[in-house]
Protein backbone atom coordinates (compact mmCIF):
# COMPACT_ATOMS: atom_id res chain seq x y z
CA UNK A 1 0.00 0.00 0.00
CA UNK A 2 1.21 3.67 -0.83
CA UNK A 3 1.96 5.66 1.90
CA UNK A 4 3.33 8.48 -0.29
CA UNK A 5 1.50 9.28 -3.50
CA UNK A 6 3.00 12.17 -5.75
CA UNK A 7 0.90 12.90 -8.63
CA UNK A 8 1.43 15.16 -11.92
CA UNK A 9 3.68 17.60 -9.85
CA UNK A 10 5.52 20.15 -11.60
CA UNK A 11 8.21 22.59 -9.51
CA UNK A 12 9.77 25.35 -11.13
CA UNK A 13 12.94 26.37 -8.94
CA UNK A 14 14.11 29.81 -10.71
CA UNK A 15 13.49 30.06 -14.15
CA UNK A 16 14.33 26.13 -13.99
CA UNK A 17 11.62 23.61 -14.22
CA UNK A 18 12.89 20.98 -11.76
CA UNK A 19 10.29 18.50 -11.86
CA UNK A 20 7.54 18.39 -14.25
CA UNK A 21 4.21 16.34 -14.75
CA UNK A 22 6.00 13.73 -12.35
CA UNK A 23 4.03 10.65 -10.53
CA UNK A 24 5.54 7.95 -8.29
CA UNK A 25 4.29 6.20 -5.20
CA UNK A 26 5.82 4.40 -2.63
CA UNK A 27 5.27 1.48 -0.60
CA UNK A 28 5.08 1.08 3.40
CA UNK A 29 7.51 -1.57 4.72
CA UNK A 30 10.16 -1.40 1.73
CA UNK A 31 13.51 0.47 1.98
CA UNK A 32 13.34 2.74 -0.96
CA UNK A 33 16.27 3.98 -2.60
CA UNK A 34 15.43 7.79 -4.24
CA UNK A 35 19.11 7.67 -6.85
CA UNK A 36 20.62 9.97 -9.52
CA UNK A 37 23.03 12.10 -10.26
CA UNK A 38 23.54 15.74 -8.19
CA UNK A 39 20.97 18.29 -10.05
CA UNK A 40 18.36 15.71 -11.21
CA UNK A 41 15.67 16.82 -8.59
CA UNK A 42 16.03 14.39 -5.82
CA UNK A 43 15.85 17.17 -3.09
CA UNK A 44 13.08 18.63 -4.93
CA UNK A 45 10.71 15.59 -4.89
CA UNK A 46 12.05 14.70 -0.81
CA UNK A 47 11.10 18.84 -0.24
CA UNK A 48 7.42 18.22 -1.89
CA UNK A 49 7.14 15.33 0.03
CA UNK A 50 8.00 16.44 3.47
CA UNK A 51 5.76 19.84 2.73
CA UNK A 52 8.68 22.67 2.41
CA UNK A 53 8.48 23.27 -1.22
CA UNK A 54 6.68 25.24 -3.56
CA UNK A 55 5.00 23.43 -5.70
CA UNK A 56 3.54 24.73 -9.08
CA UNK A 57 0.64 22.33 -9.66
CA UNK A 58 -0.09 18.61 -9.13
CA UNK A 59 -0.56 16.64 -5.83
CA UNK A 60 1.91 15.20 -2.52
CA UNK A 61 -0.39 13.06 -0.42
CA UNK A 62 1.33 11.00 2.45
CA UNK A 63 -0.37 8.83 5.02
CA UNK A 64 -3.41 10.10 3.50
CA UNK A 65 -3.13 14.08 4.21
CA UNK A 66 -1.79 16.63 2.01
CA UNK A 67 1.90 16.85 2.54
CA UNK A 68 2.90 19.66 5.21
CA UNK A 69 -0.08 18.92 7.01
CA UNK A 70 -0.10 19.92 10.65
CA UNK A 71 -1.29 16.56 11.51
CA UNK A 72 1.91 15.20 9.92
CA UNK A 73 4.84 17.23 12.26
CA UNK A 74 4.90 14.24 14.41
CA UNK A 75 4.89 11.64 11.73
CA UNK A 76 7.34 12.10 9.20
CA UNK A 77 11.05 12.40 10.40
CA UNK A 78 13.17 14.41 7.61
CA UNK A 79 16.92 14.25 7.92
CA UNK A 80 18.52 17.32 5.41
CA UNK A 81 21.55 17.18 3.34
CA UNK A 82 22.45 19.72 6.46
CA UNK A 83 22.48 18.99 9.83
CA UNK A 84 19.99 20.51 11.76
CA UNK A 85 20.97 20.94 15.39
CA UNK A 86 21.92 23.92 17.70
CA UNK A 87 26.19 23.90 18.01
CA UNK A 88 25.81 25.35 21.30
CA UNK A 89 24.35 22.18 22.71
CA UNK A 90 25.46 18.87 23.39
CA UNK A 91 24.61 16.14 21.87
CA UNK A 92 22.31 14.91 25.01
CA UNK A 93 20.71 18.40 25.39
CA UNK A 94 19.62 18.64 21.32
CA UNK A 95 18.21 15.52 21.75
CA UNK A 96 16.41 16.38 25.47
CA UNK A 97 15.47 20.08 23.77
CA UNK A 98 13.21 18.05 20.58
CA UNK A 99 11.71 15.39 22.99
CA UNK A 100 9.90 18.33 24.49
CA UNK A 101 9.23 20.27 21.31
CA UNK A 102 7.76 16.63 20.20
CA UNK A 103 5.97 16.27 23.31
CA UNK A 104 8.18 12.85 24.52
CA UNK A 105 10.02 12.12 27.63
CA UNK A 106 13.56 11.00 27.71
CA UNK A 107 12.87 7.26 27.82
CA UNK A 108 14.48 6.56 23.71
CA UNK A 109 17.19 9.20 23.97
CA UNK A 110 19.54 6.51 25.60
CA UNK A 111 18.23 4.30 23.02
CA UNK A 112 18.22 6.77 20.14
CA UNK A 113 21.83 7.75 20.74
CA UNK A 114 23.35 4.25 20.81
CA UNK A 115 21.68 3.41 17.35
CA UNK A 116 23.63 6.18 15.42
CA UNK A 117 26.86 5.26 17.74
CA UNK A 118 26.99 8.54 19.31
CA UNK A 119 27.12 7.19 23.58
CA UNK A 120 31.47 8.15 23.51
CA UNK A 121 29.95 11.50 21.96
CA UNK A 122 26.82 12.35 23.96
CA UNK A 123 28.18 15.43 26.60
CA UNK A 124 30.07 16.78 23.32
CA UNK A 125 29.24 20.27 22.20
CA UNK A 126 27.78 20.00 18.41
CA UNK A 127 30.17 22.75 17.86
CA UNK A 128 32.80 20.35 18.39
CA UNK A 129 31.49 17.14 16.07
CA UNK A 130 32.78 16.08 12.88
CA UNK A 131 30.38 16.74 9.92
CA UNK A 132 29.56 12.56 9.92
CA UNK A 133 28.86 13.04 13.49
CA UNK A 134 26.07 15.63 12.90
CA UNK A 135 24.43 14.71 10.41
CA UNK A 136 23.87 11.43 12.87
CA UNK A 137 22.77 13.48 15.51
CA UNK A 138 20.30 15.26 13.03
CA UNK A 139 18.83 11.30 12.42
CA UNK A 140 18.67 10.65 16.00
CA UNK A 141 16.44 13.92 16.08
CA UNK A 142 14.51 12.76 13.66
CA UNK A 143 14.15 8.78 14.59
CA UNK A 144 13.27 10.08 18.57
CA UNK A 145 9.44 9.93 17.70
CA UNK A 146 9.36 6.93 15.84
CA UNK A 147 7.64 8.49 12.89
CA UNK A 148 6.14 5.88 10.47
CA UNK A 149 7.78 7.82 7.27
CA UNK A 150 11.15 8.80 7.34
CA UNK A 151 12.62 10.81 4.91
CA UNK A 152 16.87 10.84 4.17
CA UNK A 153 18.44 13.56 1.94
CA UNK A 154 21.96 11.92 1.42
CA UNK A 155 22.24 10.59 5.38
CA UNK A 156 25.54 8.53 4.61
CA UNK A 157 27.60 11.46 3.25
CA UNK A 158 31.05 11.97 4.74
CA UNK A 159 30.72 8.45 6.76
CA UNK A 160 33.45 5.72 7.18
CA UNK A 161 32.21 2.32 5.78
CA UNK A 162 31.56 0.60 9.00
CA UNK A 163 28.70 3.42 10.10
CA UNK A 164 27.63 3.61 6.65
CA UNK A 165 27.01 -0.28 6.74
CA UNK A 166 25.50 0.31 10.02
CA UNK A 167 22.91 2.79 9.53
CA UNK A 168 21.77 1.16 6.27
CA UNK A 169 21.27 -2.24 8.98
CA UNK A 170 19.36 0.62 10.95
CA UNK A 171 17.15 1.65 7.81
CA UNK A 172 16.67 -2.02 7.18
CA UNK A 173 15.06 -2.83 10.38
CA UNK A 174 13.00 0.25 10.66
CA UNK A 175 11.46 -0.91 7.22
CA UNK A 176 10.96 -4.54 8.25
CA UNK A 177 9.16 -3.07 10.81
CA UNK A 178 6.47 -1.56 8.49
CA UNK A 179 7.64 2.17 8.24
CA UNK A 180 8.43 3.86 5.11
CA UNK A 181 12.19 4.61 4.61
CA UNK A 182 12.91 6.81 1.83
CA UNK A 183 16.56 7.14 1.16
CA UNK A 184 18.43 9.67 -1.46
CA UNK A 185 21.95 8.79 -3.06
CA UNK A 186 24.10 9.21 -5.77
CA UNK A 187 25.90 6.57 -4.42
CA UNK A 188 25.18 3.37 -6.89
CA UNK A 189 26.51 0.98 -4.59
CA UNK A 190 24.51 1.84 -1.32
CA UNK A 191 21.28 1.94 -3.54
CA UNK A 192 21.81 -2.05 -3.78
CA UNK A 193 20.86 -2.09 -0.36
CA UNK A 194 17.13 -1.14 -1.02
CA UNK A 195 14.33 -3.06 -1.89
CA UNK A 196 12.88 -0.45 -4.44
CA UNK A 197 14.41 2.08 -6.94
CA UNK A 198 13.62 5.46 -7.90
CA UNK A 199 15.95 6.30 -10.52
CA UNK A 200 16.21 9.74 -11.38
CA UNK A 201 17.53 12.38 -13.89
CA UNK A 202 16.94 15.55 -15.17
CA UNK A 203 13.60 15.54 -12.93
CA UNK A 204 12.30 12.58 -15.01
CA UNK A 205 11.68 9.27 -13.32
CA UNK A 206 13.74 6.62 -15.24
CA UNK A 207 12.55 3.63 -13.41
CA UNK A 208 10.26 2.44 -10.38
CA UNK A 209 10.62 -0.94 -9.87
CA UNK A 210 12.64 -3.56 -7.69
CA UNK A 211 16.31 -4.24 -8.11
CA UNK A 212 16.19 -7.89 -9.59
CA UNK A 213 13.37 -7.01 -12.10
CA UNK A 214 15.47 -4.03 -12.95
CA UNK A 215 19.03 -5.59 -13.78
CA UNK A 216 16.67 -8.53 -15.38
CA UNK A 217 14.85 -6.02 -17.69
CA UNK A 218 18.49 -4.00 -18.81
CA UNK A 219 20.12 -7.02 -19.00
CA UNK A 220 23.12 -5.53 -16.39
CA UNK A 221 24.91 -7.36 -13.56
CA UNK A 222 24.70 -4.41 -10.80
CA UNK A 223 22.78 -0.72 -10.25
CA UNK A 224 25.26 1.40 -11.74
CA UNK A 225 25.01 -0.40 -15.17
CA UNK A 226 21.15 -0.36 -15.22
CA UNK A 227 21.47 3.10 -14.42
CA UNK A 228 23.88 3.63 -17.32
CA UNK A 229 21.73 1.41 -19.76
CA UNK A 230 18.47 3.54 -19.17
CA UNK A 231 20.18 6.75 -20.08
CA UNK A 232 21.59 5.61 -23.13
CA UNK A 233 18.40 3.41 -23.92
CA UNK A 234 16.58 7.08 -23.27
CA UNK A 235 18.96 9.11 -25.37
CA UNK A 236 18.85 6.61 -28.19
Amino acid sequence: MASISVRNLTVRRGHNVVLSDFSVAIDAGRLTGLVGPSGGGKTTLIRSIVGVQRILSGEVMVLGEPAGSPSLRHRVGYVTQAPSVYGDLTVLENLEYFARVLGLDNSRIPFTIDSVDLNHRATARVASLSGGERSRCSLAIALLGQPPVLVLDEPTVGLDPVLRRDLWALFRRLADAGNTVLVSSHVMDEAERCDTLLLLRDGKLLANEEIPSLLTRTGTNNVEQAFLALIDGAAA
